[in-house]
């Protein structure tokens, strides 16, 4: 009999992916469901995460011209109504703000919503309309543009099922809002931000996806035309990653957003809306992640080297201490994010707990390496097998390339897992077929088929959707998948 292989996270992702993922989060101490239904508490590991992202694509917005500001979270429900696609597309998700105060009941057992509003809130699902009313007042002249804004916040989308990162009624997130002379600059706009994404996700996140354009059911409402990044998760289904709307002139119209041009005319701007939010956390979990747990992209993971000192004698705890600070020092002149765990443990199990959080390095001091100058270290996603002694000096000079091999073999297997799961097809029968098999992952057909009735019996029979056209098919070809 096979001895057992102990886990960090019960069950594994081949026995239960949907529990896997939970108990991931769980196991790297992420986040936790609230007390607010379909809400989650994001703890600070799993916030500061979030912030090394919002860090380094905000710099990358600012270069571009962008810059930041801040709408109500309570939009005018007026403004929802104005826009026909727009608010079809978002009604069954909206939570409505229809009172101002709270008053005790009759008996005073309990209070009770009071003060009726006249005109009902709606809590923001997204901002263009908002925003657009704001761009209204903003925009007078070509002079004005183009007028490139963003902001980083929270909005609530009324979800039924819930995923901690995945789906859930509240969620952070960047949303920019866009205005432009003309339609060239727009779409150029909407491709540029497409490309920063790709960008961010491959340098930073370790994290491959398909640039592509989604088919008018998948559109985004109220959109032209959505671009987007899909990914493929570890069972098989797709991830939206990001998406970048050209709007055209729907919502300018909508919104009277005019401006006079260079020949005293007046003409309706061109808008674009773009964003990613905190599911990206959930898609780096179910890219990455391992039956052992979380393992963190290095780039952007909020602690790259662990370092934890081996203190089995109290005569040697000073002497362990002072390497473990110097090596610390040194990582962190590097401009590397280094934490000592000091806390009074047994030291397996921080060794657990750093692979755990996937934390990417992890370096084991010592009576022995402190009396020699020298340290271990493991690398998460290899686990024991890498486990390397070597003076500090020589650790200092390579660790970042330590780092950067963990990123290229994180991207590299996950994108040849990606690649191995695309099937190309030719027809209803086959598409059918190949998810009768349980295929994990997607199929790839001809775009001209995909309103067959073949082809949409056989997508309706297996939940299968329309993911996107690769841009580099030149929109010839479909992905079709199942997603989250």
């Amino acid at each position: 009999m096979s001895k057992k292989v102990r886990t960090a996270v019960t069950p594994t992702r081949e026995e239960n992916f949907p529990e896997w993922y939970q108990q991931v989060i769980k196991a790297a101490d992420m986040a936790e469901n609230s007390p607010v239904r379909g809400c989650m508490t994001i703890k600070p590991y799993g916030f500061a995460l979030w912030e090394n992202m919002l860090r380094i694509f905000d710099g990358w917005l600012k270069d571009y011209g962008v810059q930041n500001t801040s709408f109500p979270l309570l939009i005018p429900l007026e403004y929802i109504s104005r826009e026909a696609d727009h608010v079809e597309g978002f009604a069954t998700e909206c939570a409505v703000v229809t009172h101002h105060r709270l008053e005790k009941n009759e008996d005073g057992s309990a209070l009770v919503p009071a003060g009726k509003l006249e005109e009902p809130y709606v809590i923001r699902p997204t901002s263009e309309t908002i925003i657009g009313e704001a761009m209204s007042r903003w925009i007078r002249s070509y002079r004005d543009l183009p007028m490139k804004l963003n902001q980083w916040g929270n909005v609530m989308r009324w979800e039924m099922r819930t995923r901690m990162f995945l789906r859930t009624s509240e969620f952070f997130w960047h949303e920019g809002h866009n205005a432009f002379a003309n339609e060239e600059e727009a779409v150029a706009d909407t491709t540029h931000i497409l490309n920063l994404y790709d960008k961010f996700f491959k340098e930073y996140l370790a994290f491959p996806g398909i640039k592509g354009v989604k088919t008018p059911d998948e559109r985004f409402p109220g959109a032209d035309e959505t671009y987007c990044i899909e990914a493929m998760m570890q069972d098989g289904k797709a991830l939206q990653a990001a998406t970048s709307h050209y709007l055209g002139q729907n919502f300018s119209k909508t919104f009277n957003i005019k401006y006079q041009n260079k020949e005293s005319g007046e003409d309706f701007v061109h808008t674009t809306s773009w964003a990613f939010s905190s599911r990206m956390v959930g898609g780096l979990i179910m890219m990455h992640a391992d039956d052992d747990g979380m393992m963190m992209p290095p780039r952007i993971a909020p602690t790259q080297v662990m370092i934890l000192p081996i203190l089995r004698d109290d005569a040697d705890t000073d002497k362990i201490m002072t390497h473990a600070e110097a090596t610390a020092q040194i990582l962190r002149e590097k401009g590397l994010r280094v934490q000592i765990d000091s806390r009074d443990m047994r030291t397996p199990d921080k060794m657990w707990d750093a692979v755990k959080k996937g934390i990417p390095l992890r370096v084991e001091i010592g009576a022995r390496e402190a009396d020699e100058g020298t340290l271990t270290h493991v690398r998460r996603d290899l686990g024991r097998d890498s486990k390397t002694t070597e003076s500090l000096s020589d650790f200092g000079a390579h660790v970042q390339g330590i780092l950067d091999a963990i990123h290229d073999d994180m991207y590299q297997r996950a994108k040849d897992f990606m690649d191995a799961r695309i099937v190309d097809i030719d027809d209803a029968k086959a598409l059918d077929k190949l998810f009768k098999k349980k295929h994990d992952g997607f199929a790839r057909m001809d775009v001209a088929q995909l309103e067959e009735i073949g082809v949409q019996k056989a997508m309706e029979a297996h939940k299968l959707t329309s993911r996107c056209l690769p841009l580099a098919d030149e929109g010839k070809k479909v992905l079709i998948g199942k997603a989250y």
